[in-house]
């Protein structure tokens, strides 16, 4: 009788442990179907995840073609591992990107003890709460792979099949939200770039065709008039034209640049030809970037030659272009006149903070090096 009990109750237990269960994941998936920013939505999941079961910290990580790695998410974990922007997470070999790496790690698994956490025990006299081993479950939909999510414990060295089966089940919604969040960032920057198109159109349709005309009439004006005076002020009027017409041209061949199908340096030549730039290009390293490094390694070069020809007081540039295996390098410079260092910030007009965000965009950073009349230097390095 006794038996048949315990029985019973062990029935319930399990069932209600199901429940539990269902009711978590189903509060994880609408909670990733309301989210649209990638870090956000993996930072809510990992937290619904940690608050709904025994886990009690855990990280994410996204791995790249490469093998190269990011820390995209994290929820608390302990003091050792927060240490210096989480360095010890982030450094040195660890079994589950390898694994993954490799091809190996197809499910929801125990790890022994990590690599990455000995040596955060070792190094840190931080408090590392009893975490000493961790599970580990890829994220991907489908075929197409993302990265890790990583639980751990404190005084816990093994997961039961249970805990992994519920594991799995969190990144299988986590790695279709993460394809979601793709397709729908790649639909918006179609869209984008149909948006770019339609306003370089209109643009060259309406407002430069207009420009070309003033132009005309200014010439027709000083042939037109034998009076000095007047005669001055349509050159004027000619010339300003000239320089917005000028202008509108480079306007439109940023929205929709002619010339990049065939690779950033022709792209970036074709740039300078439209600014009356006279440009020379050294290039270093074999040059294939992902689109997204390469536009945005194109328009900050654009921003760049803009300021030489503006502000430089000169129409030479030199470009160098240095690729690495894990960075990209630009360097930008001329022989003008240079600004102060401390002017910096009163230099919007110039674009250095639209430079600089653009490259910070994409984990990247741009400095620059100049002194008053003896050139300028914009320096960029973009991670890929």
């Amino acid at each position: 009788m006794e038996s048949n009990r315990t029985r019973v109750e062990g029935v319930f237990l399990v069932q209600a442990e199901e429940r539990s269960n269902i009711e978590l994941l189903k509060e994880i998936a609408e909670f990733l179907n309301e989210e649209t920013e990638m870090e956000q939505m993996l930072k809510g999941a990992l937290r619904k995840l940690l608050e709904g079961t025994l886990f009690e910290t855990g990280w994410i990580f996204f791995i790249n073609e490469k093998g190269k790695q990011e820390l995209i998410a994290h929820e608390n974990l302990p003091k050792a591992l927060q240490q210096n922007d989480c360095r010890h997470l982030q450094k040195g070999g660890c079994w589950c990107v390898s694994r993954f790496q490799n091809g190996e790690l197809e499910k929801a698994s125990n790890i022994i003890e990590c690599k990455r956490i000995v040596h955060s025990r070792k190094t840190s006299s931080k408090d590392y709460d009893g975490i000493t081993h961790h599970a580990t479950v890829p994220l991907q939909s489908g075929q197409e792979r993302f990265g890790l999510l990583n639980v751990a414990t404190p005084n816990t060295i093994r997961f039961s099949e249970g805990e992994l089966a519920l594991l799995e089940s969190v990144a299988f919604q986590i790695g279709s939200a993460i394809k979601r969040i793709v397709l729908t960032k790649q639909e918006q920057q179609v869209a984008l770039v149909q948006e770019r198109n339609r306003l370089a159109r209109d643009l060259h349709d309406s407002v430069n065709q207009l420009l070309f005309s003033v132009t005309l009439t200014a010439r027709g004006g000083i042939e037109m008039t034998e009076q000095q005076e007047i005669k001055d002020t349509f050159k004027e009027i000619q010339y300003l034209t000239q320089e917005a017409l000028t202008e509108m041209r480079a306007l439109i061949w940023q929205l929709r640049p002619k010339g990049l199908e065939n690779g950033i340096i022709e792209g970036l030549k074709g740039y300078a030809d439209i600014l009356g730039l006279a440009l020379s290009v050294n290039v270093k390293g074999v040059i294939n970037l992902p689109a997204r490094i390469e536009e945005t390694l194109f328009r900050i070069a654009q921003e760049a030659m803009n300021n030489v020809r503006k502000h430089s007081g000169v129409l030479q540039v030199e470009l160098y272009l240095t690729i690495t295996p894990t960075d990209v390098l630009l360097v930008v410079k001329d022989e003008g006149r240079g600004f102060h260092m401390n002017e910096l910030n009163s230099l919007r007009s110039l674009g250095l903070q639209s430079m600089r965000d653009r490259a910070h965009a994409v984990s990247g950073t741009v400095d620059w090096v100049t002194e008053w009349n003896k050139g300028t230097e914009i320096l960029v390095r973009l991670p890929y």
